[in-house]
């Protein structure tokens, strides 16, 4: 990149993509440049004209079509310029590998001519040895320039023939555009120069740009001063974003120890509650168990002799009953004067107490209040909190507040309000035990302390002052739910998930840079595949390499690639690679020989690749449908997501495939994430709002199946179900997500991320049941 204030060189503009058209990535063809200095093929310009408009596709600036169509805009001559020069030293017309003479076909030799050794930098002829020393003894050629051709080819002229080379004039081919006509700002030729132009006042061209220069001269300097305060205010903005994000990290963690406190607080108060309701039915049941004892042996005795008091009154002669009146008489007044007296029965019933803000939808435990960022001219930083209306109250709860950490307790109508608003709870209303029996808050269980008592953030830990040489920050309290850096969270359909546990959580595992030390340019990295066991292979296009990391960051070589191919996406197979590179897909060895390849669309600027579960095919997104190869590189299985009624509706920009053996893929055309099977029909897709306007990126999958879809534009990795439904946000911009460019899943346990400057994230996947 040129640096600011500095000129670029002829060698940097004919060696850089500044010859290549954005459009169709090809080098430029019948140059035009739009008002906005962006130039591009005019038949790709007229591709993108719609309804008189068309939109730039680097900068997005609307510009109108002029009547006449996009021929109409200002021919590059500069860039037509650089392409001239850039044809020549490639070479015309060749004979045995050697460019041919362009002046013996004119001498009269039948066919073509000899080989060139020369070249005329004046005539941008390539000359045979006889012609070259002939044009340097003529009258009218004395004075050109004829060089080496060996050299011209090499670059070492190429100065001076631009010096030389003249832009031609559109409407007279071989004439050389000499004059500007100054009422009509155009460039004539001589002939030009006679015709409508004739009575217009005109400057040869290079008095011209003498008297313009200084004009432009001096609105580059205007710009380039823009320029330097845009860059300190773009500096100025990341550094007050990497200071929220710190923040943000902090009081995350904050958030992570409160929460695990109160939970575990909760949990202790759960097992007691549970303990004294086990003492209780317990002793209950042993208390009445002794009872019920007691009473069947009552019971049998009494019904024994009651039934043979019945047998002998029913069944007995007089003499007989009247011998047995005595004893039964005895033992049946002995019965009745043993009454049963009832002891304790289990009449105490358990009712549960609990606190009434847990039935209340608008309790809140947590909250934030919000401080302004230091200004850096030292001025005003704010007005304090709510104007100068303020209540000491709030600002003793702000005080609080800022000594843990930016959380407090929210305050609002509904909520868990303060004790003397609030509604009692079981322990004020008479039920709490003694500070030392009972169960210990999250407070004092270190959950959250004061500063001095709790647990050190990374800040903390290494010295940090506040900001700006340890300055006190007025505040500013807002209320409201807490968002994300710079975006809001994804919506989460129906029951909320993310905060239930029951979704897979990142733990962040290490990050490592992919540059290595022969490497020419900064890392430009389009694949990630899993590559044996806990390895990576990197498929950095902008180097043209296969790299292979291992997922603690140690490099272990490169997979070689044929001449020439930038590896765009990778997939490993069974002792194999699959890469695409340009409109091919390639299948070689770990070694690098090259097993197949097959040409695939050319409609398509760059094909995803994917290896399928069982290991022993590959499929490629092709113009909107999928290709299946098998090992030996024979078409295995061809299919449109959706079926043929969608055919040319459909562009799998990005391809995995899931355990289960389906197909998930990032549908540019439809801006959706499509989940299909095997044979192409499709199980489920995603275009809601969870997407936030953003064309869907990466997409990996796990061991369960669940879905990690790479949303680039707001920095954010989500997760879907197995059929596409979003369940919410898996990484954001705190775990350190700047523009997440592809992802991979090595063992359905790991998920790595890598960004845009290279730079690769992993992230162990903690399932909801581990």
């Amino acid at each position: 990149m040129v640096s600011q204030g500095s000129s670029p060189s002829l060698l940097e503009a004919l060696s850089s993509d500044f010859l290549a058209c954005k459009i169709c990535l090809e080098q430029l063809r019948a140059p035009k440049t739009l008002p906005c200095l962006h130039t591009y093929c005019q038949d790709c310009l007229a591709q993108l004209a719609e309804g008189g408009h068309l939109r730039c596709p680097e900068c997005r600036e609307t510009v109108p079509v002029p009547p006449a169509g996009v021929a109409a805009f200002k021919t590059n001559f500069f860039v037509n310029g650089l392409l001239d020069l850039v044809r020549a030293r490639a070479g015309g017309d060749l004979r045995a590998g050697k460019p041919a003479c362009a002046l013996c076909p004119l001498m009269g030799g039948a066919g073509t001519g000899g080989p060139a050794t020369a070249r005329c930098l004046d005539c941008a002829d390539d000359l045979c040895q006889a012609c070259a020393d002939g044009h340097r003894c003529t009258r009218q050629t004395h004075t050109h320039r004829v060089v080496d051709l060996v050299g011209y080819r090499a670059g070492w002229y190429d100065e001076e023939a631009r010096e030389r080379q003249a832009a031609q004039c559109p409407q007279h081919p071989g004439e050389a555009l000499r004059f500007l006509c100054q009422p009509c700002s155009q460039l004539l030729c001589r002939e030009c120069r006679l015709d409508p132009h004739l009575d217009h006042p005109c400057l040869p061209l290079a008095e011209a740009v003498r008297a313009r220069r200084p004009g432009l001269e001096e609105l580059l300097a205007g710009v380039d001063s823009n320029l330097a305060e845009l860059e300190a205010a773009r500096m100025t903005e990341k550094e007050a974003l990497a200071r929220l994000r710190e923040q943000a990290a902090r009081v995350g963690m904050q958030v992570e120890e409160v929460a695990e406190g109160v939970l575990r607080a909760l949990l202790a108060q759960k097992q007691e509650v549970l303990g004294q309701l086990r003492a209780h039915v317990e002793a209950a049941e042993e208390a009445a168990r002794e009872r019920l004892e007691e009473l069947e042996g009552r019971e049998q005795v009494a019904r024994a002799a009651a039934a043979f008091a019945r047998r002998v009154l029913s069944l007995g002669r007089e003499a007989e009953i009247l011998s047995l009146e005595g004893a039964i008489a005895q033992r049946l007044r002995q019965l009745q004067g043993c009454p049963w007296m009832p002891g304790p029965s289990p009449r105490l019933l358990p009712q549960l107490e609990f606190h009434p803000g847990l039935l209340d939808k608008n309790c809140r435990l947590l909250g934030l209040s919000f401080e302004e960022q230091p200004q850096k001219d030292g001025g005003q930083e704010g007005a304090g909190s709510q104007g100068g209306d303020e209540t000491s109250s709030q600002r003793e709860d702000g005080a609080k507040s800022e000594r843990h950490g930016g959380i407090q307790p929210q305050s609002r109508a509904g909520a868990c309000t303060p004790k003397e608003n609030r509604a009692q709870t079981p322990q004020e209303d008479g039920a709490q035990t003694p500070k030392e029996d009972r169960a210990k808050t999250p407070q004092e269980d270190g959950a959250q302390t004061p500063k001095e008592g709790r647990a050190q953030t990374p800040l903390e830990d290494e010295g940090a002052q506040t900001p700006r040489g340890g300055r006190s920050n007025k505040k500013r309290k807002f209320k409201g739910r807490l968002k994300s850096v710079s975006r809001e969270p994804s919506p989460v359909p129906g029951l909320n998930l993310e905060g239930s546990g029951l979704l897979p959580r990142p733990i962040f595992s290490c990050s490592f840079p992919t540059r290595m030390p022969g490497d020419k340019r900064s890392p430009r990295i389009t694949g990630l595949c899993p590559f044996g066991p806990r390895e990576i292979l990197v498929a950095d296009e902008q180097n043209r390499a296969l790299k292979r990391f291992s997922l603690n960051g140690d490099y272990k070589g490169a997979v070689p690639v044929p001449e020439g191919c930038s590896p765009c996406s990778v997939a490993a197979l069974q002792g194999a690679v699959a890469f695409s590179a340009g409109a091919r897909l390639y299948l070689i060895s770990p070694d690098g020989e090259v097993q197949w390849r097959r040409a695939l669309s050319l409609s398509q600027a760059s094909h995803a690749v994917a290896a399928m579960p069982s290991g022993d095919r590959v499929a490629v997104s092709v113009s909107g449908h999928v290709e299946v190869y098998n090992m030996e590189g024979s078409l295995a299985t061809r299919f449109i997501p959706g079926g043929k009624a969608n055919r040319g509706l459909r562009a799998l920009v990005f391809l995995t495939t899931s355990p289960q053996g389906n197909f998930v893929g990032s549908d540019w055309q439809q801006n959706s994430v499509v989940v299909c099977d095997g044979l192409g029909q499709v199980i489920g897709e995603y275009r809601g709002p969870g997407l936030h306007g953003c064309q869907p990126g990466s997409v990996s999958v796990d061991k369960k199946g669940y879905i990690f879809l790479t949303l680039r534009e707001v920095n954010k990795v989500v997760i879907l179900d197995p059929k596409g439904s979003l369940l919410g946000d898996f990484l954001t911009a705190y775990h350190g997500l700047e523009k997440p460019r592809v992802t991979t899943m090595v063992d359905g346990r790991h998920l790595v991320v890598s960004l845009s400057n290279g730079t690769i994230h992993v992230f162990r996947v903690r399932s909801p049941d581990s």
